[in-house]
């Protein structure tokens, strides 16, 4: 029986004011696409928010503002609000929708790692062997992404999202008080 395979890929990035979503999935030839739906519910939020077509459609690769979530809603095209870190579930689907849809939990830790590449900056590397204050303040920098990895895990492969976040606040916890010892400033 041939059928669609849905599948998204949402990669981790650098910038904060983007969520970007990649339509992976593999479809039938024979098969017609209709009424394609990418509905995202934000951390905190019950509903979520829709996008249908023209804006999604098989193949897409949706780069996603705070103003499409509804989390900006001035200044649009002139000023980009970052979008949070936490649990954002994500669902495409495809008529019958009933049948044909594939659903996310994505823990997004953008903030979280921009402020650690803000403490790396602020450590001053040279080419040489750092200094054991410096070399301390790398291995906190490596444990804290361990953690962020492990949240990820549990949120996005393990499911169990309330031990991934638990993970992850305790990860902002260390960061928070790595950044008090560096003088960087928070996300």
């Amino acid at each position: 029986m041939s059928r669609h395979v849905l599948s998204l890929e949402i990669p981790d990035t650098l910038n904060k004011c983007i969520l970007r979503i990649v339509d992976t999935s593999v479809y039938d030839p024979n098969i017609p696409v209709t009424c394609p739906l990418l509905q995202i519910t934000l951390p905190g939020f019950i509903h979520p928010v829709n996008f249908s077509s023209p804006q999604i459609l098989p193949g897409f690769i949706s780069n996603i503002t705070a103003c499409d979530l509804g989390i900006q809603v001035s200044d649009c095209n002139t000023v980009f609000f970052d979008i949070p870190d936490g649990i954002y579930i994500i669902k495409y689907s495809v008529e019958p929708k009933d049948l044909v849809f594939v659903e996310y939990n994505h823990l997004r830790a953008t903030c979280a790692y921009n402020r650690i590449n803000k403490i790396r900056c602020s450590l001053n590397l040279g080419a040489c062997e750092p200094t054991s204050d410096v070399l301390q303040k790398l291995q906190q920098i490596t444990l804290i992404e361990q953690y962020i990895k492990a949240a990820k895990a549990y949120v996005e492969d393990c499911h169990d999202p309330k031990k991934g976040m638990e993970l992850f606040k305790y990860a902002v916890k260390l960061i928070d008080k790595l950044s008090c010892s560096t003088g960087c400033e928070t996300c």
